[in-house]
C-alpha cells in the first residue's frame, strides 16, 4: 500500500509526522519497540520528557477528535508507551467546541422524524456537554420525564474514516520499513483502533451497552446507570435519564462531607471488579469526567460509548492475578501472567520473571499513600513488552480501569485503599463465578448429558457381557506392535544381506579385474569384471530406491477397535 497524493492526506500525513518526531523517539516509548529506555526500578524519564508527556494531550486535542480518540485509545496498550505516558492520556479530556443549535434541530428531525417541539416539551439550546464526537442537551419529554440528548456532531463520521485511512496507509508504512514499528504490531493496532471507533459511533450500540450494564449492576443501590429512551435513539442521536449531579473531580470538600465517600469508592471498585472478573463486560473508560456524584448522594456511570468484553476463561486468571498481585504473591502473579500472555521469539523469561517480582514486592512496601494497583498492572505490562512478551488488550484495558479508578476512589476517600478492597471482595468474587458456572443453563446441559448417558448405559453394558460370556473380550494396550515390530526388524536383514551380497560381488569383481582376458573385454578391462560391477551398481540403485520410497511411505496398520 503506497501513501495517498489527495491534498487532505497530505495534511494529515504532516502532523502524524510531526507528532512521530516529536513524541516517537524518547522514553515515552516502550523498550519493545527499541526506542529509548524506561527504567524499571521504580525510576521516572527525564523532567524533559516529562513535560513532553505533559504537552501530548493538548497537541492531540489540537488535531481533532480521532486524535482524541486515538490518544484514549492507546492508553490501553501499556507494551507500547511507558507507564507515565499512559497515566497523562488515561486523564486526557474529550472536550470540544460547541456547534450550532441549528445543526441540532436539523440533525434530530432528520433522525428522529419530527421537529424538536414535538417530541419535547422543553430542549435547552445551550449544551451541558460538548465533546469531540457529539454535544448533550438537557430536554423534557412530553410526559414530564427529564433527559439528556446526546447528538452528533455533523460530518463527524466521514472526518473520523478519512483520518482512520491515513492512520492505516501510515501504519502499514511504517510496518514495511521499521522493525520497531513490526514488533509493536502497529498496523493490528491501529485496526483495532478503528473497530473501536465505529462501533463508538453508533448510539444504538451505547443504548444497549446502558441496558446491559445496569442490569448487571442492579444490585449496586449507590449506583445508577442512566436507562435510554429507544423510541428516540437512533445511530446518531442517543436519549437518555438526565443525570443531576457533578463531575467526581470537581467535588468541594464540604460536599465531600455530606456523603459516605468510602462506601460509595468500596461500592465502585467492587462493582468494576464484577464487571471485569464476573459478568466479563465492563465500562471501560470510567476517567473523572465520566463519574458523577448525583445530587441524592449516589454515583452515575455515564458515557458508555467505550466497553470490552472479556472471555470466561480471561475473567477467571484476572481475578487470580489480581488477587496474587494484591497478596505480593509474585511466583504465582508471574505463573498467571505467562498462561495469560504470548511468547515471542524475543521473550527472556528469566528478565521477565525477575522484573515482575520486584514489581510486586515493591507494590508491596509501598505505603497506604503510594498504592495504585492499576499502575502496577500497567508497568508490569510495560515490562513484558520490553521481554518481548504480548498481552490481550483486555488486560492493558483492566490496567486502564483500576488506574483510573485509583484516582476516582481517593477523590471520594483520600484513605481508601484498593489493594485492601481487592483482597476483602476477592473471596465475594470467586462465589458470584460460582454461581455464575453453575446457572440453570448448565445444569439443564449437565442433566441432558447424563439422560443420554443412561439411556446408551444398558447396550453399552449388554454388549459387554455378551463379550464376556462369548470369550471374546479384548482389552488393547497402547503398547509395542509385536508384529510391527518384527517385520521391521526383517526388513533390516534382508537389507543387510543384500548389502554383504553386493559387497561380496563388487570385492569379487575386483579380483577379477587382476585376471587378464584378452578375449573378452570392455572398455579395456576383463568383461566378466565389468559385468559383476555393473551387478552390483544396479543392485545398489535399487536398494537405496527401495529404501527412499517403501521407508517414507509405510504407515503402521490400524489395529482392531476394542469393544
Amino acid at each position: 500500500m503506497s501513501l495517498s497524493l489527495n491534498p487532505d492526506y497530505l495534511k494529515r500525513y504532516k502532523d502524524l509526522a510531526r507528532l512521530l518526531l516529536k513524541y516517537g523517539r524518547s522514553e515515552m516509548i516502550s523498550a519493545a519497540g527499541g526506542e529509548g529506555q524506561v527504567s524499571r526500578n521504580g525510576g521516572s524519564p527525564n523532567p524533559k520528557t516529562m513535560r513532553k508527556m505533559k504537552e501530548l494531550p493538548r497537541e492531540l486535542e489540537r488535531l481533532g477528535p480521532t486524535f482524541v480518540k486515538l490518544g484514549q485509545f492507546l492508553s490501553t496498550r501499556s507494551d507500547m508507551l511507558a507507564p507515565e505516558l499512559i497515566e497523562t492520556l488515561s486523564r486526557l479530556q474529550d472536550k470540544a467546541e460547541e456547534f450550532p443549535f441549528e445543526s441540532i434541530e436539523q440533525i434530530i428531525a432528520f433522525e428522529l422524524g419530527s421537529p424538536i417541539s414535538e417530541l419535547f416539551s422543553e430542549f435547552d439550546r445551550i449544551p451541558i456537554a460538548a465533546a469531540s464526537l457529539a454535544q448533550v442537551h438537557r430536554a423534557v419529554l412530553r410526559g414530564g420525564r427529564q433527559v439528556a440528548v446526546k447528538v452528533q456532531r455533523p460530518g463527524i463520521t466521514g472526518q473520523i474514516v478519512r483520518d482512520l485511512e491515513v492512520f492505516l496507509e501510515v501504519a502499514s508504512f511504517l510496518d514495511r520499513h521499521i522493525d520497531a514499528a513490526r514488533r509493536l504490531m502497529l498496523h493490528a493496532t491501529i485496526g483495532e483502533f478503528r473497530s473501536a471507533i465505529i462501533k463508538e459511533l453508533d448510539f444504538r450500540q451505547e443504548a444497549r451497552n446502558l441496558v446491559t450494564l445496569a442490569e448487571n449492576l442492579k444490585d449496586y443501590t449507590s449506583i445508577v446507570i442512566p436507562s435510554p429512551v429507544n423510541e428516540l435513539t437512533t445511530s446518531k442521536v442517543l436519549t437518555m435519564d438526565l443525570i443531576v449531579g457533578r463531575k467526581v473531580t470537581s467535588i468541594a470538600p464540604l460536599r465531600r462531607l455530606e456523603v459516605n465517600g468510602a462506601h460509595l469508592a468500596e461500592e465502585l471498585f467492587r462493582a468494576y471488579l464484577q464487571q471485569i472478573m464476573v459478568d466479563g463486560f465492563y465500562h471501560a473508560d470510567p476517567h473523572p469526567g465520566n463519574v458523577f456524584l448525583t445530587d441524592d448522594g449516589r454515583i452515575a456511570l455515564i458515557d458508555l460509548g467505550m466497553v470490552a468484553r472479556i472471555s470466561e476463561g480471561l475473567q477467571r486468571l484476572l481475578l487470580r492475578l489480581t488477587l496474587a498481585i494484591s497478596e505480593g504473591r509474585a511466583e504465582e502473579a508471574v505463573g498467571y501472567l505467562v498462561e495469560i500472555g504470548e511468547k515471542t521469539p524475543e521473550f527472556d523469561e528469566a528478565e521477565f520473571s525477575r522484573h515482575v517480582k520486584e514489581l510486586v514486592l515493591r507494590y508491596q512496601r509501598a505505603t497506604l499513600g503510594q498504592i495504585a494497583v492499576g499502575r502496577v498492572i500497567l508497568e508490569v505490562l510495560h515490562t513484558a513488552g520490553a521481554s518481548g512478551f504480548r498481552f490481550p488488550a483486555e488486560l492493558a484495558m483492566l490496567g486502564k480501569c483500576l488506574l483510573n479508578l485509583d484516582e476516582i476512589g481517593r477523590r471520594l476517600a483520600p484513605d481508601f485503599d484498593p489493594n485492601s478492597a481487592i483482597r476483602r471482595d476477592g473471596p465475594k468474587l470467586f462465589r458470584q463465578r460460582l454461581r455464575k458456572e453453575i446457572s440453570v443453563v448448565s445444569l439443564y446441559e449437565m442433566l441432558i448429558d447424563s439422560k443420554e448417558l443412561f439411556e446408551t448405559l444398558p447396550r453399552h453394558i449388554g454388549k459387554i457381557a455378551d463379550s464376556l460370556a462369548d470369550n471374546q473380550f479384548r482389552v488393547n494396550v497402547d503398547a509395542i506392535d509385536e508384529k510391527y515390530l518384527m517385520t521391521g526388524l526383517q526388513k533390516i536383514a534382508n537389507r543387510l544381506t543384500v548389502g554383504l551380497i553386493l559387497g561380496a560381488v563388487i570385492i569379487g569383481a575386483a579380483l577379477l579385474m587382476q585376471v587378464q582376458t584378452p578375449h573378452f573385454t570392455i572398455f579395456g578391462y576383463p568383461g566378466i569384471a565389468i559385468i559383476f560391477f555393473f551387478i552390483a551398481a544396479v543392485g545398489g540403485l535399487l536398494l537405496a530406491g527401495a529404501i527412499l520410497l517403501s521407508d517414507e511411505r509405510m504407515k503402521k496398520k490400524p489395529r482392531n477397535p476394542s469393544i
